[in-house]
């Protein structure tokens, strides 16, 4: 925030009533001559005693379908001629020389359809109201700028801050920005989806759309504009009649639709003017509605495109989809974090569905538990609360695996110590190459195997499941989590025992 803020208005203080309204006969609108000129001059002075070159534009609106302006609309917006690329140059970040800041300015005063801030960061600021109320911010106090803005009879007056600083509407929403991470989505959502939309803003304009293919992405990355608002859509075009069958009744929409040679065409219209823009779509092969409404918006994700040099300084303030919540989310994790959260579901092939701070994580079943189960339900229930570690946090794919075992003591070191032991245990399968045979007193227990070469040959010996079966353990593998036994060492073991005995 600038500490030199000040208005400046070509209403003099003295006519004012007991509420700070003004009384006096000065109109709202711009008089298009001295007044007008006067407002550029005392800009000017204030550039100039600053010391800024250029300003950036920021955070720039263009009128749309709804003009609410006192003057008539204009052509271009007031626009015209100020940008060598028409309104394409009129995008958050361009830096433009002052004497096109000005004009900026008078366009603004003038209430042609477009507004934005002017600022150079750290040290100048301009902001133009409603009802030709100015204002100047500045990193020095302005006195000679103040001197000559007073002699232009024009009344500057002193403030804590423009009302016109920008403040997000949710102070709490992290910006998503195009960054290596949303790329790498991008690319990965086209390919599971063949073909999806890509929406480009970069003012109040109706948007640019982008057809996206696995072979175009970076071609089309490489064209967008500076600091664009972009939203994926995925199937957005489709069957012409259709999409005019699901026009509201009233209301603002953007029509969409992509002829026979590829090109994407948008306009902003309201039920007054939907049969002329469908009627547009008679060469269409594929089109479609897009609400303007924020609730009925569905893109599947968002973001902003930060700077060249990867700074996000875009200040789009729009409403978080699912998927940009959950990657603002998934920005707060980290891999051996441990969390909590609550069992949502256990699904019929066994994956365990975890809700941490809404956003819903997984449990395959070897991470539920270091000892053998059947079931998940065998180690929780829907509604359990519990605590996990993050196993790994996906990005592209917003996934987040959890281990219940790993922030349980592991019993395998244990385990490992009993080699040696000769234990009786029951059989709980045979396979071809050998029976695995329980060696703890429980359910769950852990299992080794009896290797063919290591069971017992005797004539007419014949194990079945259930048969208690005395062996040895003969090795832990601690890194296969594996338990090797031997019915025939333990049957030396214990003969050589008997002898010393």
């Amino acid at each position: 925030m600038l500490p030199y803020v000040y208005q400046v208005t070509k209403y003099d203080p003295a006519h004012r009533d007991e509420h700070g309204h003004y009384t006096g006969a000065e109109p709202a609108t711009s008089d298009h001559g001295p007044v007008e000129a006067a407002y550029l001059q005392a800009v000017a002075a204030f550039v100039e005693e600053t010391g800024v070159d250029q300003l950036a534009i920021r955070e720039p609106q263009i009128g749309g379908f709804a003009h609410f302006g006192l003057e008539p609309p204009l052509d271009g917006y007031g626009l015209a001629d100020l940008f060598p690329a028409g309104l394409a140059g009129f995008h958050d970040g361009a830096l433009v020389p002052i004497a096109v800041g000005l004009e900026l300015v008078r366009a603004m005063l003038r209430d042609n359809g477009a507004w934005c801030r002017l600022e150079a960061e750290g040290a100048f600021a301009v902001h133009v109201g409603w009802d030709q109320y100015l204002y100047v911010g500045s990193s020095r106090p302005c006195e000679a700028a103040l001197a000559r803005t007073r002699s232009l009879g024009l009344f500057p007056e002193r403030l804590d801050a423009s009302p016109y600083d920008f403040a997000p509407d949710d102070p709490q929403h992290v910006q998503r920005p195009a960054d290596a991470d949303f790329w790498a989505r991008l690319h990965w959502t086209v390919s599971a989806h063949r073909a999806t939309f890509l929406e480009e803003t970069y003012t109040a304009n109706p948007s640019r759309w982008h057809r996206l293919t696995r072979d175009n992405i970076e071609v089309v990355r490489s064209q967008l504009t500076p600091r664009a608002q972009l939203a994926v859509w995925p199937d957005l075009l489709t069957d012409v009649a259709a999409a005019v069958a699901s026009l509201p009744d009233e209301g603002l929409v953007e029509i969409v639709w992509e002829d026979e040679d590829g090109r994407i065409t948008s306009t902003v219209v309201d039920e007054t003017q939907f049969e002329v823009a469908t009627s547009q779509l008679a060469s269409a092969c594929a089109a479609g509605v897009v609400s303007l409404d924020t609730d009925e918006r569905h893109p599947l994700f968002t973001a902003v495109l930060p700077d060249n040099d990867g700074v996000l300084r875009a200040r789009w303030q729009t409403e978080p989809t699912p998927s940009d919540r959950d990657w603002a989310f998934l920005k707060t994790l980290r891999r051996g974090q441990v969390v909590t959260g609550t069992v949502t579901t256990i699904a019929s092939f066994g994956v365990t569905f975890v809700d941490i701070g809404g956003f819903t994580a997984m449990i395959n079943i070897p991470e539920l538990s270091w000892r053998p189960i059947n079931h998940p339900s065998d180690v929780v229930s829907v509604g359990q609360e519990i605590t996990a570690e993050v196993l790994d946090v996906d990005m592209i794919r917003e996934r987040v695996p959890l281990s219940l075992r790993a922030v349980q003591e592991d019993p395998w070191p244990q385990v490992a110590q009993r080699i040696g032991q000769v234990i009786t245990g029951p059989v709980t399968k045979i396979v071809p190459f050998g029976v695995f045979v329980r060696i703890e007193d429980r359910e769950n227990g852990f299992e080794g195997l009896v290797h063919t070469s290591e069971l017992d040959e005797s004539p007419g010996v014949v194990v079945e499941v259930g048969d208690a079966l005395t062996v040895k353990i003969i090795d832990v593998d601690l890194a296969r989590r594996r338990i090797a036994l031997s019915q025939t060492q333990a049957r030396t073991t214990r003969h050589e025992g008997d002898r010393h005995s």
